[in-house]
């Protein structure tokens, strides 16, 4: 069993809890710091449910930079894996100023202190929003980065610039994981995506609409260049995303970097449109959604989807929970995209 500490910033929300059980399911040591505004302090009990271990859990703000540099004192990680951020694109473009803040200079403070410390392996929650609106489908890892097409997207960018410059000087060994949608639960269903507030991303809006805990709710544009003119993502099922950290962990821990600075896409390299989505969604489930169409919503990228490929030959990760394909082998009963 593997005994080594890791830093797990924003560890109770979606994809840090689910990252979180698979790290100590792999034997790693976990310490989670979140400071709760877009989760629940609840989620590490139910960490603990599911893996019959604890993690350990500070209630704090990174962006405070003494609470900060007291949480890498007290707890001395190897290494650390930065979830830690804001991240919902309509709220970005409504309040940049906040944005730039909260996700950078957590970052920064982050980053300060495993410098101090020592703590040399930096596994980053990156996006597939660095690369803007591609020209080129699907998106590989030397596509270039594009303009952000919104505040959110441009914080992913900036971070990866930040990081890029640091490892430069030797102080870190980093990972960028570009993932594209995450979606879905973990299999218990004790752990998934329940935003605080209203949500933002698709799969909760189709759930609480499912289970009537809101109305009707809108798909932003119907006039995009798409085949039902919907905008198509690369939905990844959040399990595989988790594990892929694990990985990446790994990887910096055994040494196996080919740079000192390495980015890998997650996704399933399978393009499926909102419309697709929600109309998959009924199918599975046997019910109805109540929508209607909105005009087009600020900051949306109209289709990207990933080319996996040098993930799956270098990372030797691969995503196992494509929707098309559970659903072309387990037909409309599949309980992947069930709501619990």
């Amino acid at each position: 069993m593997n005994s080594k500490k890791v830093l797990v910033t924003g560890g109770s929300g979606f994809i840090g809890s689910h990252t979180a059980v698979e790290l100590i399911n792999k034997g790693y040591e976990v310490i989670i710091a979140d400071d709760l505004s877009n989760s629940r302090q609840e989620v590490i009990e139910a960490i603990y449910k599911i893996t019959g271990v604890r993690p350990a859990f500070e209630h704090i703000d990174l962006c405070d930079r003494e609470k900060t540099k007291a949480l890498f004192k007290k707890y001395n990680p190897e290494s650390v894996i930065h979830f830690a951020a804001k991240k919902m694109v309509g709220e970005s473009v409504e309040n940049p100023l906040d944005y730039y803040r909260t996700n950078l200079v957590s970052l920064m403070n982050v980053i300060d202190f495993a410098i101090e410390k020592d703590c040399k392996n930096f596994v980053f929650s990156s996006s597939c929003t660095v690369y803007g609106q591609p020209d080129v489908l699907p998106v590989s890892e030397n596509s270039p980065r594009k303009e952000a097409e919104s505040p959110y997207g441009n914080t992913k960018k900036i971070s990866e610039d930040i990081l890029s410059d640091v490892v430069k000087t030797g102080a870190l060994k980093v990972i960028s994981l570009r993932y594209f949608n995450p979606v879905g639960a973990h299999d218990s269903a004790l752990i998934g995506e329940y935003p605080l507030g209203v949500p933002g991303n698709l799969m909760p809006i189709l759930t609480q609409s499912a289970i009537g805990k809101r109305g009707a709710f809108y798909v932003f544009g119907n006039d995009y260049n798409t085949p039902d003119g919907s905008c198509i993502r690369d939905y990844i099922h959040v399990v595989d995303v988790a594990v892929a950290h694990v990985a990446a962990l790994d990887r910096l821990f055994q040494k196996e970097q080919i740079a000192s600075m390495e980015f890998f896409n997650l996704g399933t390299g399978v393009g499926v449109s909102v419309l697709e989505m929600i109309h998959c969604f009924e199918k599975v489930n046997k019910l109805k959604l109540n929508y209607s169409v909105a005009p087009r919503r600020p900051g949306d990228v109209e289709k990207v989807w990933a080319d996996t490929s040098f993930a799956n030959r270098v990372l030797g990760w691969k995503a196992e929970k494509i929707l098309s394909k559970w659903l072309q082998v387990h037909g409309p009963g599949s309980k992947i995209w069930q709501v619990k």
